[in-house]
């Protein structure tokens, strides 16, 4: 990307590549390409930017955008009925992008909250390529979680730079590159509107130390690059209804999770090198599915479970409130967790209900590449 002068691209966009007060959404797909208009914002010029001719919108967007990858989380959904718990699997998709030839990529938390660890995300590059992703970090408080692809499976794209969000200003351009539909990614272009310590969302979650952009979301784009004028990443595109004002009034925000707070994301799994899932340490059961609960046919007593006092013959009424009626339940949910969560069980032992606060712990699982 250091290669690109982006100063090359004031002059594309004055030139006429992108009409005043528009902005341009570029898609490629195998043998196609698609050019679209929306209404937004003009391009804002920077201090420093040269009027020289040169690259193009286009020759950003070829550059980059490789690396911006389509991702697909099979997500449980569970809910009670009049006839025991039952189970539904949603699809959450949204955008990410790879930013080490270890195989990390960068997403969005709520585009694969509720997926299996492992088994439950899949992330496409460019020409199809789709690869399977184990979430092996996440942070819910500012909306980011790290997948990784083995990389031996890895296609030969050029990861994407982090650069240094603590100098962003408002005012300052911005460009993001998304991967909203799987086949086409896009581009869209606007400025910093707001540097914001912490944003309170309408679902009751807050997000700290975001900045807001005024740069229209496309959907399905949360979670790819938001790129400065240097070409480095300075965020993660997010989304969300936030509440304003006094009144409790909400509105759609385009935020960015500033890149030095997924820097530090990253380091935290810098040196893991298999990937780590919850563990509750209860073993596979035979028994048939109940409405009355899950029967615990084997317990590691040295695992989280065991610790907390779980034996066989124990039955499993509910995990973290959601009725269960199997052993598999129990490990589905669990396997949507991250080591470290806490979880609460309801316990039915000779006829008595208890409720059971579980850490869990963490065991490593080898990493197959496709």
């Amino acid at each position: 990307m250091s290669s690109v002068r982006w100063s090359h691209l004031i002059s594309a966009v004055i030139g006429g590549l992108v009409v005043a007060g528009g902005l341009a959404v570029l898609g490629v797909n195998r043998n196609r390409r698609s050019v679209t208009y929306l209404e937004g914002p003009p391009v804002a010029a920077e201090a420093g930017f040269a009027a020289s001719s040169g690259s193009t919108l286009n020759d950003i967007y070829q550059i980059d955008a490789p690396a911006v990858v389509f991702v697909d989380a099979k997500i449980l959904e569970r809910f009670p009925s009049p006839f025991g718990a039952a189970r539904a699997i949603g699809t959450s998709t949204g955008s990410g992008f790879l930013v080490d030839r270890a195989g990390d990529i960068l997403t969005s938390y709520h585009v694969v909250a509720g997926a299996a660890r492992t088994g439950g995300v899949t992330v496409t590059f460019e020409n199809n390529q789709v690869r399977s992703a184990s979430v092996i970090a996440v942070e819910p408080n500012q909306d980011l979680a790290v997948l990784r692809v083995a990389p031996a499976a890895l296609p030969r794209v050029t990861p994407l730079r982090l650069g240094d969000s603590s100098a962003v200003r408002v005012g300052d351009p911005t460009f993001a590159i998304g991967n909203p539909f799987g086949v086409d990614r896009t581009l869209t272009s606007g400025i910093v509107s707001a540097l914001q310590h912490q944003i309170l969302t309408t679902d009751g979650r807050t997000i700290d130390n975001v900045f807001q952009t005024d740069q229209p979301m496309i959907p399905g784009s949360a979670g790819g690059p938001l790129l400065s004028s240097s070409g480095r990443v300075i965020g993660i595109n997010s989304e969300v209804n936030a509440v304003v004002g006094g009144g409790g009034e909400s509105e759609r925000l385009s935020l960015a999770i500033p890149s030095d707070v997924a820097q530090a994301l990253l380091q935290t799994v810098a040196h893991q090198r298999a990937i780590t899932v919850a563990y509750l340490g209860l073993g596979a059961s035979s028994a048939r599915p109940s409405r009355f609960g899950a029967v615990v046919q084997g317990v590691d007593p040295r695992g989280p479970a065991g610790q907390a006092g779980i034996r066989r013959g124990d039955t499993i009424v509910k995990i973290d409130g959601i009725p269960v009626e199997s052993i598999s339940d129990v490990l589905t949910v669990v396997s949507t967790l991250s080591p470290d969560n806490r979880v609460q069980l309801t316990v039915r032992d000779r006829g008595h209900l208890r409720l059971l606060t579980v850490r869990l712990s963490g065991r490593p699982v080898a990493s197959s590449p496709r």
